[in-house]
């Protein structure tokens, strides 16, 4: 029975290493330890054996780690038919060719959101989204989005979480969740970026459950508020075209 727990822990561990990825493509021993909160002389046994399987590589030269190809040939043997970043990047395309600026795309996971997919602007000037970022749910116009139209039990969970922010007015913020379920839209403006502006609204299923936030964001010199809710009909629509694409 020890045996067994020291086993899963064991690939808890291993599992842990690789999730420290999701935010860096190189990281060093030091790094790794630190995250995870393991003693160094462990992390590196474990990613000799990650290393040999090929789920990680080393650069000989710097010393650091980055995630190997065994990784990739994995996803590529990932069920793709009912996956929203392959069966919804078309209309993103579409999306972000029409009005220019970057289109993402975002799950609701837990006390997260996580960008799932992103279509970059092809102007010079221009906001990143870099897929796989797991960012905070109590700020951004898709974090907005995912709790408007998260279900109640959801809502409920994520507002009694200790780690979420005390709010200062609790009414005020249910309210402002309210009106974004009236407009069917959320926007933000350098709320978690100076400089960047964004818009969200939901992707609803054909059993009308919200399955992902879709979102425009660019810089505030050419997203104004005025811009931002002449847009909003045009995502809203996309997005319900897009709900119709998910089972």
């Amino acid at each position: 029975m020890e045996e067994g727990k020291l086993t899963v822990r064991a690939v808890e561990r291993a599992l842990d290493i690789l999730l420290c990825f999701t935010k860096n493509v190189d990281l060093g021993l030091t790094e790794i330890a630190g995250q995870i909160g393991l003693h160094k002389s462990t992390v590196h046994r474990l990613l000799a054996t990650l290393e040999e399987k090929g789920f990680v590589t080393r650069d000989v030269a710097t010393e650091k780690y980055r995630l190997g190809m065994k990784v990739w040939e994995l996803s590529v043997h990932m069920s793709r038919s009912d996956d929203p970043a392959i069966l919804l990047l078309p209309e993103m395309e579409r999306l972000r060719d029409r009005l220019g600026e970057t289109v993402s795309l975002y799950l609701l996971e837990g006390k997260e959101r996580l960008r799932i997919q992103a279509v970059q602007s092809k102007q010079a000037i221009r906001r990143v989204a870099q897929v796989g970022a797991r960012l905070p749910l109590f700020v951004g116009a898709s974090s907005k989005v995912l709790v408007a139209f998260a279900s109640s039990k959801q809502q409920e969970e994520i507002l009694n979480d200790p780690e979420w922010p005390a709010i200062n007015d609790s009414d005020q913020y249910m309210e402002m969740l309210r009106k974004i379920q009236e407009k069917g839209y959320a926007t933000s403006f350098e709320e978690r970026e100076p400089g960047a502006a964004a818009i969200a609204v939901p992707i609803v299923n054909s059993q009308g459950v919200m399955t992902a936030a879709l979102s425009l964001s660019g810089p505030v010199s050419r997203l104004s508020h005025e811009t931002l809710a002449q847009y909003a009909p045009v995502l809203i629509e996309t997005a319900r075209e897009m709900g119709l694409m998910i089972p």
